[in-house]
């Protein structure tokens, strides 16, 4: 059921990453334009992902029609995983699933977030996106929850990042993006968020991550890791791409103020060694226009930054590189109540993202 008012008047709001959640929702990758090889190395990293989560909490995957028996008979031994058919283009369920809201009464709700596959035909990943645009609706449908569309704002889960306490990380390189919102200014943008997700502050960051073919999502580069503290990714490399846009981003940071009226705190983690797909892996992806290339001198952009938050774990990526034990101790350090699981994600980030961008929590209510 969609509403026609918004969260912040119904009195809801975003909880943060680490409030008490239900689930987590998951799509299954097949996309042969995105993933090599028809999906299947993409689909054993995203298995072994619902595995670690169900370990914690349930989850929930959304497969196609196609998919549905091959989905489901992985886990066929794994109680807390329900494989439903729900029909989409690709697997980024942090960006086109919805963003639930709570109102500290017992009720949860989804706001329904307009998606042009990451700037639509300008910029976009690919094309058509219809059915991605479809999924914030169905999940809210089989939840039975209020449904809040955004039918002029276009916005990605991704690209946002709340404490829960009325402040908001995002970049202005992914929203102030003419890919998204031409129409709004910035202004016009804060309004939505506020009205949205229920906060009342908002720290731009100027930029992403190098090479983050979603125009700088926030989920990839720096995130709350409690109220008053963030995770910025870090390099010392004056050579590395990444290097100015960490300093204007740490600068930012250390000179912004939260809703509560605290400094805050900064943890910087490291970022891999420069990580690029192989020519045979760049091979094993289908050649379809519109949709976006995989050529193996483009670097992919690599961050732990891109970890989910559940009950009692935090689920991390891992990429083989020297920075990964430096990475983990540190995410052990930030969030000594819960158990931190590192798992492979170079083929999750092959395909354009990592752990954070194929999830979605669920708050409880």
């Amino acid at each position: 059921m969609a509403n026609t008012s918004t969260p912040r008047a119904d009195g809801f709001y975003m909880p943060a990453e680490w409030a008490p959640q239900s689930q987590v929702w998951m799509l299954w990758p097949e996309r042969p334009d995105s993933w090599r090889m028809g999906g299947k190395p993409a689909q054993a990293a995203f298995i072994a992902v619902a595995r670690a989560i169900a370990r914690f909490e349930a989850v929930t995957v959304g497969v196609s029609t196609g998919q549905f028996v091959n989905a489901s008979e992985q886990f066929v031994d794994e109680p807390a995983v329900r494989v439903v058919e729900m029909s989409n283009n690709d697997a980024w369920m942090r960006d086109v699933g919805p963003t639930f809201v709570v109102n500290g009464g017992g009720d949860i709700a989804a706001v329904d977030w307009e998606f042009n596959a990451w700037g639509g035909l300008d910029d976009g990943l690919y094309f058509p996106w219809d059915l991605d645009n479809q999924v914030a609706r169905k999940v809210a449908q089989l939840e039975r929850v209020k449904r809040y569309p955004t039918p002029d704002f276009v916005l990605e889960g991704g690209s946002i990042h709340v404490d829960g306490e009325g402040t908001l990380l995002t970049t202005a390189e992914c929203l102030l993006n003419t890919n998204r919102n031409p129409h709004l200014s910035q202004a016009d943008i804060e309004t939505y968020l506020r009205d949205y997700l229920g906060v009342s502050t908002i720290i731009w960051l100027p930029h992403g991550m190098y090479s983050d073919e979603t125009n700088g999502h926030i989920d990839n580069f720096c995130c709350f890791v409690r109220p008053g503290e963030v995770l910025l990714c870090w390099t010392d490399d004056p050579e590395d791409p990444n290097y100015s846009r960490c300093s204007e981003a740490l600068a930012v940071l250390e000179n912004s103020i939260d809703a509560r009226g605290r400094r805050l705190r900064v943890h910087k983690i490291p970022i891999p060694e420069p990580i690029h797909a192989s020519e045979e892996a760049c091979d094993g992806v289908d050649r379809v226009p519109g949709a976006q290339p995989r050529l193996p001198y483009i670097r992919l952009a690599a961050s732990y930054v891109n970890f989910l938050v559940i009950n009692g774990a935090v689920i991390m990526p891992g990429f083989d590189d020297p920075a990964d034990e430096e990475a983990l101790a540190l995410l052990r350090e930030l969030f000594p109540e819960r158990e931190v699981v590192m798992l492979p994600g170079r083929e999750i980030l092959f395909g354009g993202g990592n752990i954070h961008c194929i999830t979605q929590q669920q708050p409880l209510p």
